[in-house]
């Protein structure tokens, strides 16, 4: 029986994704991360953190924890602070959707949110915010989820383990896209030191530097660019994201992270965010690139609960310049009461 809400962290289920266009013989296979109590896959790491911060002495009772995020770290610390009596003081790029940052709120956390077009060293950026305010509070405490190598071993003790214990050494490669770098870093180490022929794919978001920083080994500025997937890519490198982890990085646009999102929820029934999107559509651009039989593993990070403003609102993805959706089978609208005719039976 779980006694505390953080030991229903991690153990989340593993489902094959059995209704996507795959080659013949190749499998795919999800992680549902958003099945976490705090909604996400970065429950894992901030449970993890916060216990060592703990342990050490850096976080004390009745203290201030302060860290910048996309909304799920946010979550993850807002939901541990208010069963462990810190203040949560969270900064976010104005991207982040209406629904987390009313999620924080209703926690109980402070949120301060800054422009997405601020570029990083500026104090406006959310990032250097978080150290400024950090850095004005004596005694609170950073997570530095980006730089912090216990976000990486989080998920190479427990996200990893827990993939190889179900599919073990049928797993041809892992794909996730990453900010921090956390989950495909420590995910995918784990894997390859299970069985180093496994590949592990990121997925980046153009606009984003991981990519040209893996091919080409420098930080193009040229290349930053805004996007509208949220929790994915990085105007700077974090020193989490361990490249050596990884066996290649592909680029995903904003159109087909988000079509893939309503793929997986009229064709799988599963309702999940853009994040989850963008690596169920990187698995199958790996999956073409596979000699069958093959298996592929994904983790889908959180829910699109968090996302319905946005994703799977019409008007958003028009006003946005994502065309007309596709999606079968959406609601149309009611006509007028006066339009309706009685019908006698």
């Amino acid at each position: 029986m779980t006694k505390h809400l953080q030991d229903a962290i991690g153990q989340t289920p593993i489902v094959e994704l059995t209704r996507l266009d795959l080659p013949e013989r190749v499998r795919l296979f999800a992680k549902l991360e958003y099945l976490n109590p705090g909604g996400s896959i970065k429950d894992r790491i901030v449970r993890y953190i916060i216990d060592d911060a703990e342990q050490r002495g850096a976080l004390r009772a009745g203290g201030t924890i302060v860290e910048n995020t996309s909304g799920n770290t946010g979550a993850a610390i807002a939901m541990l602070a208010a069963t462990r009596g810190y203040r949560a003081i969270l900064t976010m790029p104005d991207k982040v959707s209406r629904e987390k940052q009313d999620t924080l709120r209703a926690l109980g956390a402070e949120i301060i949110v800054c422009p997405t077009a601020a570029s990083p060293g500026s104090p406006d950026h959310y990032v250097d915010t978080a150290r400024r305010l950090h850095a004005e509070r004596p005694g609170s405490f950073m997570l530095n989820q980006y730089d912090n190598p216990l976000n990486a071993e989080a998920h190479f003790r427990t996200t990893g383990p827990e993939i190889w214990r179900v599919l073990k050494n049928q797993i041809a490669a892992f794909v996730a896209a990453g900010s921090t770098g956390g989950t495909i870093s420590g995910t995918g180490r784990y894997l390859r030191s299970q069985k180093s022929e496994i590949r592990t794919v990121l997925v980046d978001p153009i606009g984003s530097i991981y990519h040209s920083y893996f091919h080409r080994g420098v930080v193009d500025p040229s290349m930053i660019g805004t996007y509208h997937v949220e929790g994915i890519g990085e105007d700077h490198l974090a020193e989490c994201m361990d490249f050596s982890a990884l066996t290649d990085v592909i680029q995903v646009e904003d159109g087909d992270a988000f079509a893939t999102c309503r793929d997986l929820a009229r064709k799988e029934g599963l309702l999940c965010g853009g994040s989850s999107g963008a690596n169920v559509w990187g698995c199958l651009q790996v999956a073409k690139t596979l000699r069958a039989p093959a298996t592929i593993v994904t983790v889908l990070p959180d829910s699109g609960v968090k996302y319905m403003s946005k994703i799977y609102n019409d008007d958003w993805l028009i006003a946005n310049g994502f065309g007309e959706p596709t999606t079968p089978g959406l609601i149309s609208r009611c006509p007028s009461v006066g339009s309706l005719q009685s019908k006698r039976v």
